[in-house]
């Protein structure tokens, strides 16, 4: 019996791997990646082919196939994630029934859901209402697990959501004092399309969306007056939000260049009493940052503000009496994030270098935010430092420079 747990654990493990990329160079994976999408992308074409009468009635067994085809490959698809959905880093501390709920509940879940629903919805719903199958394109949203630059997109839209709200409101805002102007300098002249400020806030739309579809025109001076300066306000309502979503896009495609594991964050011993969900919390933090051969990271003597993770490449610590080389995973000035003490070595690029940097200004927000998250960094922190593993003159720790190390020349 142990031996068959064990069996199907193995598999569940491996399954979830497939599914979700857990390998860079799993061919298999890559192949159940692009089948999906390709299966994917054929639905969409369909469901738009398949509402022209002329090609649905020539076709319909070729439709007929395809989403038969769709509903078994995707129906399985599901399945499956539910089951190994227990294997997800982040619900580890969870008990299984709740990982799986936690996956139904999911964006994904949610959208795998619905990638199969209206199908089923076919056999229940009367032939007038098969309308709905066209539902059936909500499984693009489905391409959003299997590509980078859309699940980038998202998160951006997400992680900025705030100030996208916030242009939202400027937007409304300017609608109606634009609507309100133009309603009084025309609404007696053109009192069938700007007789109301509502009536009116249709011709503010299209001209701060910078559309203007030319069905509603000011014919005054003081229209005309009131339509230039809502023209600039749209410019600028426009490449507001613009600008936010394509910084925050080119810093997450740029975050994205570096592999981040959660083995990486969680082998560091301030933040090892942390459970997964608190780790993703950190994980969140980090931004990116490159370094050429020969670039100076860190300097000895300057105040220690942030810690440093390895993402690829190497660099060389200079301490007075000797040098270490730090490689790919490896990370150092963790204590610096909580003490700000002075760095005791001096850290350079030997290699082109991409690493991740947690700031401690970061760091002390999100404390700020999680008590429990506080206490127990607090905690790790203390330990370390009743143990002597800080350095008398800074940040740099005997477990930090266990990589080979080389004698000065």
């Amino acid at each position: 019996m142990l031996r068959v747990n064990h069996r199907a654990h193995d598999l569940r493990r491996r399954i979830y791997e497939i599914l979700e990329r857990g390998s860079a160079g799993d061919r298999i994976s890559v192949v159940v990646d692009r089948g999906i999408v390709a299966l994917i992308v054929i639905n969409l074409v369909a469901v738009a082919l398949e509402s022209v009468p002329e090609l649905a009635a020539r076709h319909a067994l070729v439709f007929d196939l395809i989403e038969w085809i769709s509903l078994v490959v995707f129906t399985a698809e599901y399945g499956l994630r539910i089951w190994v959905a227990v294997e997800h880093a982040p619900f580890q501390h969870l008990k299984p029934a709740a990982r799986r709920m936690r996956y139904l509940a999911s964006g994904g879940g949610i959208v795998d859901l619905l990638a199969v629903m209206p199908f089923w919805f076919g056999f229940l719903l009367p032939p007038d209402l098969r309308v709905l199958m066209v539902l059936r394109m909500i499984r693009f949203l489905k391409i959003a697990r299997y590509s980078i630059a859309m699940r980038s997109l998202l998160d951006v839209l997400y992680s900025e959501r705030r100030a996208l709200f916030g242009c939202l409101g400027v937007m409304f805002g300017v609608t109606l004092i634009a609507a309100a102007a133009m309603h009084l300098a025309e609404g007696r002249v053109q009192p069938d399309k700007l007789g109301t400020i509502p009536e009116a806030m249709w011709w503010a739309i299209v001209t701060l969306g910078t559309i203007g579809y030319g069905d509603v025109v000011p014919v005054t001076a003081a229209g005309k007056l009131v339509a230039s300066i809502t023209i600039f306000l749209g410019l600028i309502m426009i490449a507001l939000p613009v600008g936010i979503i394509a910084n925050a896009f080119n810093e997450q495609i740029h975050r994205r260049d570096f592999i981040v594991t959660w083995s990486m964050v969680a082998k560091v011993p301030l933040f090892s009493g942390l459970d997964a969900g608190e780790i993703a919390d950190i994980m969140r933090l980090l931004r990116a940052q490159r370094a050429e051969p020969g670039t100076m990271i860190v300097r000895r003597g300057d105040p220690g503000h942030s810690m440093y993770f390895v993402a690829a490449g190497e660099v060389e610590i200079e301490l007075p009496h000797e040098r270490a080389r730090l490689g790919e995973g490896h990370f150092f000035g963790e204590i610096a994030v909580l003490q700000r003490t002075r760095r005791s070595a001096t850290v350079r690029a030997l290699v082109s270098t991409s690493l991740l940097v947690l700031d401690a200004s970061d760091l002390h927000a999100l404390m700020e935010r999680d008590p429990r998250i506080a206490e127990r960094v607090r905690d790790m922190a203390r330990g370390r430092l009743k143990h002597e593993l800080l350095t008398p003159r800074g940040d740099i720790v005997t477990e930090e420079l266990d990589a080979d190390r080389t004698k000065p020349e």
